[in-house]
């Protein structure tokens, strides 16, 4: 008898519950051996409870086998003080699970070339994943604030990486171009920076490991140069925390919609977080407008990675394709298609 996994759906703020509602009734509609707790988080979690990730939530996604997340952030909260605003929650969840390497693909579903900036020609070749270390770089290195001598105000902020940090995310980026296309890009920038140089070092150690894959480096101003110029040119790419959360979210935009755009955030064991990108979107909550798409396309990454359920997974994202093939669109999408509609037409395609 096969054991049935445990998803936590945390739907959070804004736009959250509407897509994590939608992706829950596609993974319910296919009957897998799942089930489902909810639990509140971000700014809802702090209406309920006065903190945006109460132990509740925590221990029920320490408990889970995979979490769906929806999104954090609302205005509301803005004059908190900064441990108790909605965004501490995922920054917490990353923390206590451990979280280390996120998986970003982006790639453009066929009929959505128009909806990006880029040429069609340019924009159809996309199909990429970008695996940013979450844990390292400068967002977690010793940083203040002084006065000079001279009186001058000044911010400093440490850039700074162990060769098991690096090693851990090599292993991530190499592992997934094996399941690709076999061809990984590691972006730094080792011409100035000592950090770059040991990411450099490192991952080249560790490709060793890895003859089947293709490995290049790349600086980081060039690779954002090329992900406009020649996207299509790219696989699998890995970075350190800075780079990746840049270059993300530009790929992010080359696909034409920020609301198409999954992600997973894994541990050393493969258990993970899977989120949407696209934020709370307070403007638009409650309204019917949000696009599911990112969300369910999320679920689908949570069944391959941390479930080991690829045949379910790609049939949701085959559901996902031909549902757009039919001409349904949500507002960002410029189409006039409802949020529920839009969960329709893939349950539909399944």
């Amino acid at each position: 008898m096969t054991d049935t996994k445990l998803i936590a759906i945390l739907p959070g703020d804004g736009i959250g519950p509407e897509v994590t509602a939608e992706a829950r009734r596609v993974l319910e509609a296919m009957a897998l051996p799942l089930s489902f707790e909810e639990a509140p988080v971000g700014g809802a979690a702090y209406r309920a409870s006065g903190h945006p990730l109460p132990d509740e939530t925590l221990a029920l996604a320490k408990r889970a086998d995979a979490i769906l997340f929806g999104a954090v952030g609302d205005p509301a909260f803005d004059g908190l003080e900064r441990s108790l605003r909605p965004e501490q929650a995922i920054l917490g969840l990353r923390k206590h699970l451990a979280t280390f390497a996120n998986l970003r693909p982006a790639r453009i579903f066929a009929g959505l070339e128009d909806a990006s900036t880029l040429k069609p020609e340019v924009a159809r070749a996309i199909d990429l994943v970008i695996v940013r270390e979450l844990n390292g770089d400068v967002y977690f290195g010793e940083k203040g604030r002084r006065t000079t001598d001279a009186g001058l105000r000044e911010g400093h902020d440490l850039m700074r990486y162990d060769e098991s940090e690096v090693r851990r995310i090599a292993h991530i980026g190499l592992q997934t171009a094996v399941k690709r296309r076999g061809k990984l890009c590691s972006v730094d920038k080792a011409n100035v920076l000592e950090t770059s140089q040991l990411w450099r070092d490192v991952v080249i150690e560790v490709a060793a490991e890895y003859p089947q894959v293709e490995l290049t480096h790349m600086y980081v101003d060039n690779a954002a140069m090329q992900l406009v110029r020649n996207p299509g040119a790219f696989d699998t790419i890995v970075t350190g925390n800075l780079f990746g959360d840049i270059l993300s979210d530009q790929a992010s935009m080359c696909v034409g919609s920020i609301g198409m755009l999954p992600s997973a955030s894994l541990d050393a064991d493969a258990k993970g977080l899977y989120e949407p990108i696209h934020g709370s979107a307070p403007d638009i909550a409650g309204q019917g407008k949000a696009n599911p798409c990112a969300a369910i396309l999320s679920a689908a990454m949570m069944l391959r990675h941390s479930l080991a359920m690829s045949d379910p997974a790609d049939r949701i994202e085959a559901a996902v394709a031909a549902a757009l093939a039919t001409g349904v669109r949500t507002p960002d999408l410029g189409g006039t298609a409802s949020t529920r509609a839009m969960g329709d037409a893939v349950l539909a395609a399944l």
